[in-house]
């Protein structure tokens, strides 16, 4: 009996031994289902939120200094001015996707048009690739649709009055001293500007906002601060390859020009092709052959054409280190996306240290 009861306990042992570990075994798929559950969870969140609301951005190049300087990582906000919806089939935070799989898409309603003067984040018009999966640059978007824009002797203008000034933008400044005297680099940077080069003996060049090249221009050993402005005959645009400002000889003087609007009719001719070009056939995709004077449209002979969407030009705020809408023309409204936000965190890589004094700054325009 002593036997038999012993044996007994020990299958019931066995038996509580199996059902623990049964239970232990399912504890452990309940949990990992529960982590990969919150994992996907989080992951389609943040496939949602990259998509149509708000995204991450860093600021690769000092184009836009001191407004937005080299190392800031931004958080730009999609809605304000309407998501787009998915544009192509690829993997989720990459720059990856599959060649000619262009879906549908559309843009959803937002909170405001662009305005003028936005620091506004878009897909660089010019690349061949399908636009949500073009660079991403980030300009001032000093011109909206219909705007006249000039640049004269280095001056911007919209609509004839000059544009509005922001204490952030910078420009090229010769800066002429006393004989026998040298500029210092470390006392300009100091007072908030860069040295970039010597213009002759005794001047150099200087990259500094208005009030900078007003302070300097006081100081003893200087004697003349003025606008750097190239000559209107000197041609910078012949070895690049723009059709937009291939009618132009330099940046720093462009005609009168209108932003192209959704609804406008423009007369084409041999002088203004290179403003309209990209335009019509890159960003409306219509087929144009050139036969003398005369246009042909897909098929037909026409001069006239009416703008399909709206236009930005776009400029960044560091005037003479910025390749923007002087050289190749202007943002389609499907390649804009989105508008400048926040500073979230912002890095030094030349001094190895967050610049904590723009850490969650808000960007103004």
């Amino acid at each position: 009996m002593a036997d038999q009861l012993s044996k007994e306990e020990r299958k019931e042992r066995r038996s509580q031994r199996k059902r623990r570990k049964g239970e232990e075994n399912e504890k452990a798929k309940s949990w990992l289902r529960e982590w990969m559950d919150a994992l996907l969870f989080a992951a389609v969140a943040a496939i949602i939120i990259r998509a149509l609301l708000f995204e991450a951005y860093r600021i690769p190049t000092p184009s836009m200094e001191k407004t937005l300087l080299t190392g800031d990582f931004l958080i730009v906000s999609k809605i304000s001015y309407g998501s787009r919806t998915p544009m192509v089939l690829g993997v989720p935070f990459t720059n990856i996707y599959m060649p000619g799989a262009v879906i549908p898409w559309t843009r959803l309603p937002g909170f405001s048009e662009v305005e003028r003067n936005d620091i506004v984040v878009f897909n660089y018009p010019i690349d061949l690739d399908p636009i949500s999966a073009k660079t991403s640059y980030i300009k001032r978007a000093v011109g909206v649709p219909g705007d006249t824009v000039t640049v004269d002797d280095a001056e911007l203008f919209v609509n004839g009055d000059e544009a509005k000034s922001f204490e952030g933008i910078q420009r090229t400044y010769v800066v002429s001293v006393r004989d026998r005297v040298r500029l210092s680099p470390a006392k300009v940077e100091a007072a908030g500007g860069r040295l970039i080069g010597s213009q002759n003996q005794g001047s150099y060049r200087v990259t500094m906002p208005r009030d900078v090249a007003e302070k300097i221009s006081d100081w003893p050993e200087v004697n003349n601060v003025e606008l750097f402005v190239l000559p209107e005959d000197f041609n910078e645009f012949n070895r690049r390859d723009f059709s937009f400002s291939s009618g132009f000889n330099n940046h720093h003087h462009i005609p009168p020009i209108v932003i192209p609007f959704d609804g406008q009719t423009v007369t084409l001719t041999p002088d203004n092709y290179h403003i309209y070009q990209n335009v019509i056939t890159r960003y409306e995709e219509n087929n144009v052959e050139r036969n003398g004077d005369q246009f042909v449209i897909n098929g037909d002979t026409t001069n006239k054409y009416t703008i399909q969407q709206d236009y930005y030009f776009m400029m960044g705020d560091n005037r003479d280190d910025s390749e923007d809408s002087r050289f190749w023309g202007f943002v389609p409204q499907t390649h804009i996306v989105g508008k400048a936000g926040i500073i979230y965190f912002s890095w030094d890589s030349e001094r190895m240290l967050p610049r904590f004094g723009r850490l969650l700054n808000f960007i103004h325009d």
